[in-house]
């Protein structure tokens, strides 16, 4: 916490938060340190928007944006943000779609008028769909090739059901990649591109008031009625569900095994992501890292993560194993999981982790990229202006018992989703 306090955070004196006339809400935190600013943005809408069948269009259509608009081809864009050294780019995830740039301070009038037309005027040219077919086609080659990608979505799967929109994978599967045409994208852009719901933070060396006038005479014009939807109900596993993919010509095998976790909101959120930490994060990756990889030497890499967002994430373990080894490293990771159930967490544990989860903030809040990262998180998830000055409070009064009590609330040894990817077994 001292570097927290040495450090002025980013907080409601800092920040200026408004909304333009269209929805759009606009934040800045002026940083005049340098000479460059950073925009990070979202708009409402992702791949919660797509079916089964259309799997991947979110993010064809996000990847197509910057491939030219009514005004500018794909290499008069490129052109123009090479030659003053910026970068603009928009993807795709399951509730957002996020788009983002740097540039000098000087040059933020050519970065806000490319992100506009990009945003406005987009005009999915024919001539690009089959370029960026061609490499998302190649990307899921590469995916099923490959076994922690294919552990890592085999698992969602199994957690969350193959058509659940967290099932899925973001940038879809061959079948579903091949059959979108250029009219699936402009009809997915008109349904889900509008500023309502949307956010565009700006940190760096910029003049708010300016800056808040320009995005109004860009921004203003463009109306969308709100996009809504409803992510489908999740049922956690309760049995063990497990699954093997076996690829070929591998020598090593991928395990993630895991539950649902909660959603960012959840008042458990924080003793998760700190009993996470100590589980397989901290030091040389937690309890998992020391135990499985160092003490057993059963696992190349071995962690834990939670992916708390908009809805239930995963809370999941994985690691990287020699074939020979994964009944083992299963048997190993869930021995971890029992003892952080059963057994109250050392004092001494539970304050280098608490230690370690504030201490990583002032990191993150050095560069603007980080600020405005996190300033974006602080809106997304309804956080309030002056979260960074409550949340060492969060995370150092949490105490041993309430980590244990959403460690059992959510961790069960005996229901579980598990997924195996590596060389194929004689069984």
């Amino acid at each position: 916490t001292t570097l927290m306090n040495k450090r002025a955070v980013p907080d409601s004196t800092s920040i200026v938060r408004q909304q333009i006339s269209n929805g759009l809400v606009v934040l800045v935190h002026e940083n005049h340190t340098n000479p460059s600013l950073v925009l990070s943005g979202y708009l409402r809408g992702g791949s919660l928007l797509e079916t089964p069948a259309q799997s991947g269009l979110a993010s064809f259509t996000a990847s197509m944006l910057r491939r030219g608009t009514i005004n500018r081809s794909f290499a008069d864009i490129n052109e123009s943000l090479e030659a003053v050294g910026a970068s603009f780019g928009v993807g795709s995830g399951r509730h957002i779609t996020d788009f983002g740039g740097k540039c000098l301070s000087e040059d933020l009038p050519l970065l806000l008028d490319i992100m506009t037309d990009v945003l406005t005027n987009p005009i999915f040219p024919e001539e690009h769909v089959d370029k960026v077919r061609g490499q998302v086609l190649t990307g899921l080659q590469e995916r099923d090739n490959d076994t922690r990608s294919m552990a890592s979505l085999t698992f969602h799967q199994l957690l969350y059901g193959a058509d659940h929109p967290y099932g899925r994978s973001l940038a879809g599967e061959r079948e579903t990649v091949t059959g979108i045409t250029r009219l699936d994208m402009v009809d997915f852009y008109r349904r889900t591109y509008g500023p309502v719901g949307g956010v565009l933070v700006v940190v760096g060396d910029v003049q708010t008031d300016q800056l808040l006038a320009q995005l109004e005479q860009l921004l203003g014009g463009w109306h969308h009625p709100p996009v809504t939807a409803s992510l489908p109900p999740v049922t956690a596993p309760n049995d063990i569900v497990r699954r093997s993919v076996p690829i070929a010509g591998k020598t090593q095998t991928d395990i993630v095994l895991g539950w649902l976790g909660p959603q960012r909101d959840d008042p458990d959120y924080y003793a998760v992501s700190l009993a996470n930490t100590i589980l397989g994060r901290f030091g040389m990756m937690g309890r998992l890292g020391e135990n499985v990889r160092e003490k057993q030497g059963l696992a190349y890499y071995a962690y834990s993560a939670v992916e708390s967002g908009e809805g239930p994430g995963a809370w999941m373990a994985a690691a990287g194993v020699n074939p020979a080894n994964v009944e083992r490293t299963i048997s190993s990771v869930l021995e971890e999981i029992v003892r952080l159930r059963d057994e109250p967490i050392p004092q001494e544990e539970l304050a280098d982790s608490q230690a370690f989860m504030t201490g990583i903030v002032p990191l993150r809040l050095e560069t603007n990229q980080g600020v405005a990262d996190t300033i974006s998180d602080m809106e997304h998830f309804n956080l309030g202006l002056d979260f960074l000055k409550h949340y060492p409070t969060f995370i150092n009064q949490l105490t041993a018992a309430q980590l244990q009590a959403a460690v059992r609330r959510f961790l069960d040894p005996a229901q579980y989703a598990l997924a195996i990817a590596g060389p194929p077994t004689a069984d």
